[in-house]
């Protein structure tokens, strides 16, 4: 057996976070984008799905037309069955991802995140599987007592702390 691996480069639209996952079912498609519509009424989003069996095609759905497209051809690149990506905006993945882990058939959560990722992607003669993620840059330090009250500030400016 050979496996040859490769990276697909995934970087989020301006003002957009997304999150790479793994399920096991074709109504993946149907739950995920209830799940955001349910949780997060005013999110815009593009999700896309790879089939592992049957016709093996990339499925999507959302509620921006230039966000779905986004997802179906960088799925279309990752090409990995059983995995998912969604671009969000107007939303934060804090605000989905519970909701998203608790649908039936998620299995895993990559990433998510609006940090540009690399998905690390190996090939075997059956197909493709995500192997791993890189997320966003490496540490430059630790952070000071200055920086750790800019953290804090920033958590309350955007309302999740008071």
């Amino acid at each position: 057996m050979e496996i040859k691996n490769y990276i697909v480069k995934l970087e989020a639209p301006e003002d957009c976070n997304l999150i790479l996952g793994q399920s096991h079912f074709i109504k993946t498609v149907e739950d995920l984008y209830e799940a955001v519509v349910n949780t997060v009424p005013g999110a815009e989003f593009g999700l896309a799905f790879c089939e592992a069996s049957g016709a093996c095609l990339v499925r999507k759905t959302g509620n921006n037309e230039e966000l779905i497209k986004l997802a179906a051809d960088k799925m279309f690149e990752i090409g990995c069955g059983h995995s998912f990506l969604i671009f969000l905006k107007n939303a934060f993945p804090i605000n989905v991802l519970q909701r998203i882990i608790s649908v039936p058939e998620v299995v895993n959560i990559y990433c998510a995140t609006a940090n540009p990722v690399h998905v690390i992607i190996a090939s075997t003669e059956l197909g493709r599987g995500i192997m791993g993620v890189i997320d966003g840059s490496s540490p430059k330090g630790i952070e000071s007592s200055e920086e750790e009250e800019e953290r804090r500030a920033l958590l309350r400016q955007f309302g999740y702390k008071f």
